[in-house]
């Protein structure tokens, strides 16, 4: 039997309806931009595979690390115990970090370093004696994640629907302009004394279709509700480690958060790990002699030495000159290509990018995930050797940052043959 066939017998796929389901593509290798099936098809992976890849595939030198590491310790239970790979991430990542964070808590990806940054969030004003402030604030179109307190504070959305009266109530609004501010603050102030945090994707909202909004009016948007004592989330899963074109897109903003959540890029793309590094203010309200305020949360695989590992590696590359190059690189590119594109004449709309992220949105059907559009744009990518996963008739691109110039071009000349 095919590998495809053994898989159609056993897996269950994510995000992927399972009746009458394409075949998955088998792959069995990487290298760099490029994944190769098993007919020696190679594709370039035009979206780092679910956003997690920044240094390409099979990275030597990430390998080479994770290797020697393995030989040493591979996993050890992180209550009560401790080892260098953890405890060198958390001095390496807390000073590149936008703002003044004083403690790192390790879990196992996006959606639980979500969880982790809640319960951090609602617990501290529970150990403040204020456990009326329980009240999560998030934006419209978010997305934050797929466990349960991650889908309650996302958008409702296809994602969530059949969970709806499970998810706890959040006040949503919609992501800041000039024109709609006051209103949004009004709306925050009517909540303010019983709301606990505000938790956002700063300036690009990921799965909820890449949107993109502007610095200024967050910025006054985050200076109100700091005022009003509400605890700031910054959700940097996708938008961390210079997918924006800088190494934090809240290093955009002047107004930094009390908590933020990483995870996708963390490792480089190899292993799965997840961080949530929180301010003194945050910590210090765990800093006590009733053992009921004690954060009772954790993960068996929490702090792994192999996911630490790969992450001290990735951001070894990440400092290097040839990396930041190639950033600043994709960044121009993508931004003559948007001119590009709008003088196309194409059926496109919303044009946008934000750093190494392009998007725009196919005028076809309506603006919604479950748009037939983006199946037809991955099988015309997929037979000119490039990968693309729209989101609905949202398509975009996020390149590994080893993409070469010509393999770049190759990637636009393909959004430009799109045929509807």
């Amino acid at each position: 039997m095919s590998l495809v066939a053994r898989d159609r017998q056993v897996i269950w796929h994510p995000f992927t309806r399972q009746k009458n389901m394409l075949p998955p593509i088998p792959i069995v290798k990487g290298e760099g931009t490029l994944l190769w099936d098993e007919d020696g098809k190679s594709y370039i992976d035009a979206i780092s595979s679910w956003w997690v890849n920044l240094h390409g595939h099979a990275h030597p030198y990430i390998a080479e690390k994770l290797y020697r590491q393995a030989l040493q310790l591979e996993q050890v239970i992180f209550a009560g115990f401790t080892h260098k790979p953890a405890v060198e991430l958390a001095e390496r990542l807390l000073p590149l970090l936008p703002g003044h964070f004083s403690r790192v808590f390790y879990s196992d990806n996006g959606s639980t370093a979500t969880e982790v940054a809640l319960k951090m969030a609602i617990q501290y004003w529970w150990n403040q004696n204020e456990k009326h402030r329980k009240k999560i604030l998030a934006f419209r179109h978010s997305y934050h994640g797929d466990t349960f307190g991650a889908m309650s504070v996302s958008d409702r959305s296809v994602f969530t629907l059949a969970f709806h009266e499970l998810l706890f109530d959040v006040v949503f609004i919609d992501t800041p302009t000039t024109t709609n501010l006051p209103s949004l603050i009004e709306t925050i102030s009517a909540h303010a004394a019983e709301t606990a945090a505000f938790i956002y994707e700063p300036l690009v909202q990921g799965a909820g279709g890449i949107k993109m909004y502007d610095v200024a009016p967050m910025d006054h948007l985050l200076k109100q509700v700091k005022k009003m004592g509400i605890i700031c989330i910054a959700d940097e899963v996708m938008t961390g480690f210079w997918r924006t074109g800088k190494s934090f897109a809240s290093h955009y903003l002047s107004v930094e958060p009390d908590i933020i959540c990483l995870s996708k890029g963390l490792t480089g793309g190899t292993m799965a790990l997840g961080v949530t590094a929180c301010s003194p203010k945050i910590y210090d309200a765990y800093m006590s002699d009733d053992a009921l305020k004690t954060f009772f949360h954790g993960h068996s695989f929490t702090a792994n030495p192999l996911a630490c590992t790969a992450a001290l590696a990735s951001l070894d590359l990440l400092h290097e000159a040839d990396c930041r190059h190639q950033i600043q690189m994709i960044c121009e590119e993508n931004q003559q290509f948007a001119v590009q594109l709008q003088q196309s004449h194409l059926p496109y709309k919303n044009i946008r990018v934000r750093g190494t992220i392009l998007a725009f949105e196919i005028e076809q059907g309506e603006d919604v995930y479950l748009n037939n559009i983006g199946a037809l744009v991955t099988e015309q990518a997929l037979s000119k050797g490039i990968y693309l996963r729209p989101l609905g008739n949202t398509v975009y691109i996020m390149p590994p940052y080893c993409i070469s110039k010509a393999e770049l071009q190759q990637v636009y000349d393909c959004l430009l043959s799109i045929r509807l």
